[in-house]
């Protein structure tokens, strides 16, 4: 078995994340969150019902709210497995980038937002110090506009080449 470990060749910026795809991890683990939600939801809708006692008569027929939603829980938990595995694959390589970052602070707001899915606020609250929500926003867009840790700090390439 073949491991392939991706390689981020930042001085080119080949290999960097972009922030489109850094979102797309975060839209994948929301989705991952929602859909489970939505499977404690079906489960306890399934679940067994409290008879009411109230005198009143009750309609015709039974009900199976278990047979009804059994086919919905099912497909909602096929759902969730591949979402998981989705999610795995993603952040596997979230992971391996935020690894490459030299700057802990800059590390750090990278991985509670990108892998623990903090908002931004959260995001500033763990962080401390003076940092409010849209200066983390800003360290971490800039960081990515710049290309990743090789390019932090330093001008953008110009374009055309150089004509002295």
């Amino acid at each position: 078995m073949v491991v392939l470990t991706p390689i981020f060749y930042h001085e080119r910026g080949e290999g960097a994340m972009t922030k489109r795809e850094l979102d797309h991890h975060l839209e994948l683990v929301q989705q991952l969150e929602d859909e489970r939600e939505l499977l404690v939801s079906l489960l306890a809708a399934a679940g067994p019902r409290v008879q009411r006692l109230d005198g009143m008569p009750h309609t015709h027929g039974a009900a199976d709210p278990v047979g009804y939603l059994a086919a919905e829980i099912a497909d909602m938990r096929e759902t969730i497995s591949r979402r998981e595995v989705d999610v795995a694959r993603s952040e596997a390589a979230v992971v391996v980038y935020i690894q490459t970052i030299e700057d802990s602070q800059t590390r750090m707001i990278f991985r509670l937002r990108f892998i623990h899915g903090m908002s931004w606020k959260e995001v500033a609250a763990a962080v401390g110090g003076r940092n409010t929500e849209s200066g983390v926003k800003n360290i971490c867009y800039r960081y990515i506009a710049r290309g990743g840790p090789v390019r932090m700090g330093r001008p953008p390439k110009q374009k055309g080449g150089d004509k002295t």
